[in-house]
């Protein structure tokens, strides 16, 4: 979903949030001109021509009244929620869809003039698969700078060849990374915590060092993957709660900086 603003009416808002529940009818009088008529500002920076090609198909189906400024598609704020239903559909037919920096966000510039046009492309995918707000100006690429420390490892994998492929079957398990770091955080704040204990027990034993998620790292994903292994077997030894809490612990600051 890109990013959402708001603008005109009584005053000016910003939102980020996405709304729920069944679609308006999109049969609304729109007046772009109109500064008494609030609007809603869709940013589509870093999509490509064919997202934008469907998403024109589909408003011109439906009926949208919609205009376009610059990177922004903008509506009337009558039909929000049935735009933000478009949105959420077309995320999971043609997504998933790259996430914009925020203007005045805080952010790291990377020169990559010397790079292959393969290895950026590579780079886009991973960019838009971990969901790191990033922005493009010609070979310059602009990250928020809280992401800063894992694109530098991701540039790194990239030009050692150790990023894996959407194409690779050998890929961890959907939502692996997230799965593992939450449960390590519950167990490093209550070693006695059931529910993350079993999910560590059982997802572990499934993961392999050398099959990272898309986008990170072999070798960062290796060292996640080798402290959880750790962590489960001095589970089944029956180590102490302190060992435990130590390990458990270890294993949710080396994923933290990848979720």
């Amino acid at each position: 979903m890109p990013f959402v603003n708001k603008s005109g009416g009584d005053g000016e808002e910003e939102s980020t949030d996405v709304a729920a529940g069944a679609p308006p009818l999109f049969d609304v009088e729109f007046d772009p001109n109109d500064p008494a008529q609030t609007k809603v500002h869709y940013n589509l920076t870093g999509w490509s021509i064919d997202q934008r090609a469907e998403l024109a198909e589909t408003l011109a189906e439906v009926g949208v009244p919609h205009v376009w400024e610059g990177e922004e598609l903008v509506v009337p704020e009558a039909v929000e929620e049935g735009v933000d239903r478009l949105f959420d559909e077309l995320e999971a037919e043609i997504g998933p869809f790259p996430v914009p920096l925020l203007e005045g966000q805080a952010s790291t510039e990377f020169g990559l003039d010397e790079w292959p046009f393969g290895d950026i492309e590579m780079l886009k995918e991973s960019l838009v698969d971990a969901e790191i707000p990033h922005a493009w100006e010609g070979r310059r690429l602009i990250v928020a700078q809280d992401a800063e420390h894992v694109v530098d490892d991701l540039l790194d994998a990239i030009e050692a060849g150790e990023v894996a492929s959407l194409d690779e079957e050998t890929e961890a398990p959907d939502g692996a990374l997230h799965d593992l770091y939450r449960a390590a955080d519950q167990l490093a704040r209550d070693i006695t915590h059931g529910r993350a204990r079993k999910a560590v027990l059982d997802l572990v034993p499934r993961l392999s060092p050398n099959a990272p998620p898309f986008g990170l790292a072999v070798g960062a994903w290796a060292s996640i993957v080798q402290r959880g292994q750790d962590l489960v077997y001095l589970f089944e030894a029956g180590a102490d709660p302190e060992q435990l809490l130590e390990k458990a612990s270890e294993l949710r600051d080396v994923a933290r900086p990848y979720v």
